[in-house]
C-alpha cells in the first residue's frame, strides 16, 4: 500500500519564484525545515535563482537544534554561507529593525507541535509583529499539525499572563491548527496586520496522522523525539512548573513523570481512579541523566495513549498533577517565580493562577476541566474562519 506523500510549504518554493525574484530574504527556521527530498530550506533558499539569502533567524534550541530547553544563545555567522544568524532566544526574543534592514522579506519554516507553550508559536507572533512594524512581507511555509489538527483543548491564556510560553491572550493549551492557520488567526487580531502569505501544503487533510503524510519526523527540539511525546506534551508539560521531573534526562521525556519521593504503584492507582478515557499510567522507575533529580532514582509513571481519538492530554496532565499533590502534599510544590515579583512558571504555562490556586480543592479538578471544556468549544468556533484544510 502506497502512503500519501504530502508536499509541505518548503516543497513548494517554486510558487514564490516570481514574488521573490531580485529580493534579499531572511529565513527563520531550524532542523525541521526540510522538504520531501531531505534538502533543508536553508539550502533551497540559498540556491534560488535571482534571490539572495541574506540573513537567518534562530528560535529556541538554535538553528541546528543543539541547545537544550531554556538555554540562551547569541548571534553568530553561518559557517558556510557567511551570513548572520540572529538569535531570537538570547538578549532579544523579537527581531529589531536593524536586523530586518538586511532583508526585503521573511520566510518562516518550522514544524510546530500545536501547543501554546511550545515557544515556536511565540516566535512566530514576534516575527509577525516585527514585520508589521518594518513593512516586511512574511511567508509562512506551512507544515502538518502532528496530531491531525482536529482536537483543541482549553484553557485560554488570560490577559496579563503573556510570556515567551504564551504570547497571545485567548490562545488555548492546544490549538488544533497548523502553524500557518495560527498565523492567519493572529493576523486577524493584530492592530496593524502584517503582510502575510501562507504557502499551503498539498495532499494534507485534517485528521491525517503524521505517519500518513510520508514525511520524515525531525526532532523539533531535543526533548520531543517522537509523535508519542507530542501526543502527551500539552498535559505533562505542566510538570515543568513543579518540583516533579517531566522526564527530561530520560529516553521518554514527557511520557515519564516522577520524583524520588513518589511510589509509582501508588501514583498509578490514584491516577486510574479518575477513569480517563484513552490513557493508561503504568508504574515505572527511572534516574534522569540531567535536569530535575539528576542521578536520583525516581518513582513515577509512564503514560501510554491507548485510544488517541478519545485521549485528552490537558485533562490527563491536570489529573496527574492533582494526584501527586494529593498523595504527597508535604513534598510536592509549584516552583516559585524566577524573579522577585514575577509570576510562577505554572501560571505562565497554564495562562492564569487557576491551576496552582484551585486544583487542590475538593472539586478543583472538575471545575477547571469544565471551564476548559467551554473555552475549547469557544476556541473551536473562533478558529473555524482561519482554517485552510478541511
Amino acid at each position: 500500500m502506497t502512503r500519501t506523500r504530502v508536499a509541505v510549504g518548503a516543497d513548494r518554493l517554486d510558487v514564490l519564484a516570481d514574488r521573490l525574484r531580485g529580493l534579499r530574504i531572511g529565513l527563520l527556521t531550524n532542523p525541521t525545515g526540510v522538504g520531501n527530498s531531505f534538502r533543508t530550506t536553508v539550502e533551497q533558499c540559498a540556491g534560488l535563482p535571482s534571490v539572495r539569502l541574506s540573513a537567518l533567524f534562530a528560535c529556541e534550541h538554535g538553528l541546528r537544534g543543539e541547545h537544550q530547553a531554556g538555554v540562551r544563545f547569541e548571534d553568530e555567522r553561518h559557517p558556510l554561507l557567511n551570513i548572520p544568524v540572529y538569535s531570537l532566544y538570547g538578549t532579544r526574543k523579537k527581531p529589531d529593525a536593524a536586523m530586518l534592514e538586511e532583508v526585503d522579506t521573511v520566510l518562516f519554516d518550522i514544524q510546530d507541535t500545536g501547543v501554546r507553550f511550545y515557544t515556536y508559536l511565540s516566535t512566530l507572533v514576534y516575527m509577525m509583529e516585527a514585520c508589521s512594524e518594518t513593512g516586511k512581507p512574511l511567508y509562512v511555509l506551512d507544515r502538518p499539525h502532528p496530531l491531525g489538527g482536529i482536537q483543541a483543548e482549553g484553557g485560554l491564556l488570560q490577559p496579563g499572563y503573556e510570556s515567551m510560553v504564551g504570547a497571545v491572550a485567548g490562545t488555548p493549551y492546544a490549538t488544533g491548527m497548523t502553524i500557518g492557520e495560527y498565523a492567519r488567526w493572529y493576523q486577524g487580531r493584530m492592530a496593524r496586520p502584517c503582510e502575510l502569505t501562507v504557502v499551503p501544503m498539498q495532499g494534507w487533510t485534517r485528521g491525517m496522522t503524521y505517519r500518513d503524510t510520508g514525511l520524515p519526523w525531525i526532532l523539533p527540539s531535543p526533548n520531543v523525539p517522537t509523535i508519542d511525546t507530542v501526543r502527551v506534551y500539552a498535559g505533562t508539560c505542566l510538570f515543568e512548573g513543579t518540583n516533579v521531573s517531566e522526564g527530561r534526562g530520560t529516553t521518554r521525556p514527557f511520557e515519564l513523570i516522577g520524583a524520588p519521593w513518589i511510589d509509582g504503584e501508588r501514583l498509578a492507582r490514584q491516577f486510574a481512579s479518575y477513569g480517563l478515557a484513552g490513557v493508561h499510567a503504568h508504574p515505572l522507575y527511572f534516574s534522569p541523566t540531567f535536569s530535575k533529580h539528576q542521578g536520583q532514582l525516581c518513582g513515577g509513571v509512564q503514560l501510554f495513549v491507548t485510544d488517541p481519538p478519545r485521549f485528552e492530554a490537558v485533562k490527563t496532565g491536570l489529573a496527574l498533577v492533582r494526584s501527586v499533590h494529593q498523595l504527597y502534599p508535604e513534598c510536592f510544590e509549584f516552583l516559585p517565580p524566577v524573579r522577585e515579583g514575577g509570576r510562577r512558571f505554572i501560571e505562565l504555562l497554564t495562562g492564569d493562577s487557576l491551576v496552582p490556586d484551585r486544583l487542590g480543592e475538593k472539586d478543583g479538578f472538575e471545575r477547571i476541566t469544565e471551564r476548559y471544556g467551554r473555552e475549547a468549544a469557544e476556541w473551536g468556533r473562533e478558529r473555524d474562519a482561519c482554517l485552510i484544510y478541511k
